[in-house]
């Protein structure tokens, strides 16, 4: 028990960052590899539209790319101490709390943005001139994502260790 009463603060606040990391990149796997495969099926019929396919694709993998930032940002933090058993627990749960809304956040809009790429790509395959739209409408999910980065961001930096 005293073992966890004295690193207890730090390990809570490195699962938050690694549920940050984690959470953001399942979301950002499993979004883009919906998208792939709708962009697979595309370029089997008509290989010209790769490029604009993988900009569709590409796009879910921002909330990985977000969660990493938080997890740096969170790792940053609890590393900066010079003594880890000087976290507290409640310092920790902050630090995981934090963590929070780009974990959740990103991997639900991580999802939900690759299925709106793949349907995106439909677009694309129906409509080429149109492919923007479905970008355009890929960017309102990402709206989300970016507010669960900017929370997380400033719940951490309001934490002080």
């Amino acid at each position: 028990m005293e073992f966890l009463n004295s690193i207890g603060g730090f390990a809570l606040g490195l699962l938050g960052a690694g549920l940050a990391a984690f959470m953001a990149g399942i979301g950002s796997a499993k979004g883009t590899g919906i998208a792939g495969e709708a962009g697979a099926g595309l370029v089997s019929e008509d290989p010209s539209k790769f490029g604009k396919a993988m900009i569709l694709q590409v796009i879910p993998g921002t909330q990985g790319l977000y969660g990493f930032v938080i997890w740096f940002l969170a790792f940053s933090k609890l590393s900066g101490v010079a003594d880890i058993s000087a976290i507290t627990v409640a310092q920790g749960l902050q630090v995981l709390s934090a963590c929070l809304p780009i974990a959740v956040g990103g991997m639900i809009s991580g999802i939900a943005q690759g299925k709106v790429a793949a349907a995106s790509i439909n677009i694309l395959a129906k409509k080429p001139d149109d492919w923007s739209k479905g970008m355009i409408l890929c960017i309102t999910v990402e709206f989300y994502a970016i507010l669960s980065l900017l929370a997380s961001f400033m719940m951490l930096n309001a934490i002080s260790l």
